[in-house]
C-alpha cells in the first residue's frame, strides 16, 4: 500500500523547507477539511466544497481571516488535492 494521504502532504510540506510545527498545522487543517465533507478524498472536491468549509469556520467557528487563511494553506498542500488557487479567485 502507498503512503498516506496525510503523511505524504507532512513530508511535501518539510521538503519546502517549512517548520515540522508548520508541516503539522497544515496536516490538521487537511484533516479538519476532509472529515468535516465526511472523509472524501479532497481529489474528489472542487471550490464549492472549500467554500463551505471556509463558511463553516467563519460562521460556526467564529474564526478569524488570518487563521482560515492559514486553513486554506494546509489545503493547497493536500497532494492531488483540488487545491488549486486559480480555481478558487
Amino acid at each position: 500500500m502507498g503512503e498516506k494521504l496525510l503523511d505524504r502532504m507532512h513530508r511535501l510540506v518539510l521538503a519546502k523547507h517549512y517548520s515540522h510545527r508548520t508541516a503539522q498545522a497544515h496536516v490538521q487543517w487537511a484533516q479538519l477539511f476532509i472529515l468535516f465533507h465526511d472523509r472524501q478524498h479532497p481529489r474528489e472536491m472542487d471550490k464549492a466544497e472549500v467554500e463551505t468549509f471556509l463558511t463553516f469556520l467563519a460562521v460556526d467557528r467564529h474564526v478569524a481571516v488570518a487563521t482560515r487563511n492559514q486553513s486554506l494553506n494546509g489545503f493547497f498542500s493536500v497532494p492531488g488535492g483540488s487545491g488549486n488557487r486559480a480555481a478558487l479567485a
